[in-house]
C-alpha cells in the first residue's frame, strides 16, 4: 500500500513548539539583526501597524508572496505600515541574493537560531502575523496570501 501526503499552497517548517501567539494578545517582543547589520526590536515599531512575515528562500509560496507584500508595503508605508520579514536560518549570502532578486525594500531580519520562529510558534511557512499599532495581534495567517488579502489585513491593522 502506498500512502501519499500532498500539501498545496505552503511549505511545512517544523519547530516542535506549540502555537505561542494568540489573536487579541500583545505580540511577544523580540530583537533580531537586519540583513544590513542593524539591531531592531518589535517594540521599536509601536505606533505602527506591523506585518511580521516568516519565510525562507527555498519556500516557493514564500517567493511567490513576497512581491505582493512589497507592493502593499509601498502603498501603505507612509500611512504607518512596517513589514518585518523574518528569514528562518539561512545564510546572509542566500538571503541577500533573494532580497536583491526581488528588489525588497522593507527590513529583512535574520533568525539564524530560530529563536523568534520558536517564540511565535511558527509551523508552516510562509506565516504572517498582523500587529496593531498598540502591539496587539490582530490576525495570524499560515500559508501564502494573495495581494488582496494582504491589502485587506493591512487596512484592518492601520485602522486600529
Amino acid at each position: 500500500m502506498v500512502v501519499m501526503l500532498v500539501l498545496i499552497g505552503f511549505a511545512l517548517y517544523q519547530t516542535g513548539e506549540s502555537e505561542a501567539v494568540e489573536v487579541g494578545r500583545t505580540a511577544p517582543d523580540f530583537e533580531l539583526t537586519t540583513l544590513d547589520g542593524k539591531t531592531v526590536r518589535l517594540s521599536d515599531f509601536r505606533g505602527k501597524g506591523v506585518l511580521i512575515n516568516f519565510w525562507a528562500s527555498w519556500c516557493k509560496p514564500c517567493r511567490d508572496e513576497m512581491p505582493a507584500i512589497q507592493r502593499v508595503y509601498e502603498r501603505h508605508r507612509d500611512k504607518g505600515l512596517e513589514v518585518l520579514a523574518v528569514n528562518i536560518a539561512e545564510t546572509e549570502v542566500t538571503v541577500d541574493g533573494f532580497v536583491r532578486h526581488l528588489d525588497l525594500t522593507f527590513p529583512i531580519l535574520l533568525d539564524p537560531d530560530r529563536d523568534v520562529t520558536r517564540l511565535y510558534g511558527i509551523g508552516p511557512i510562509p506565516s504572517s502575523i498582523f500587529v496593531s499599532p498598540e502591539g496587539k495581534v490582530v490576525r495570524k495567517v499560515s500559508g501564502q496570501m494573495q495581494e488582496g488579502q494582504i491589502e485587506s489585513m493591512v487596512l484592518e491593522i492601520l485602522a486600529k
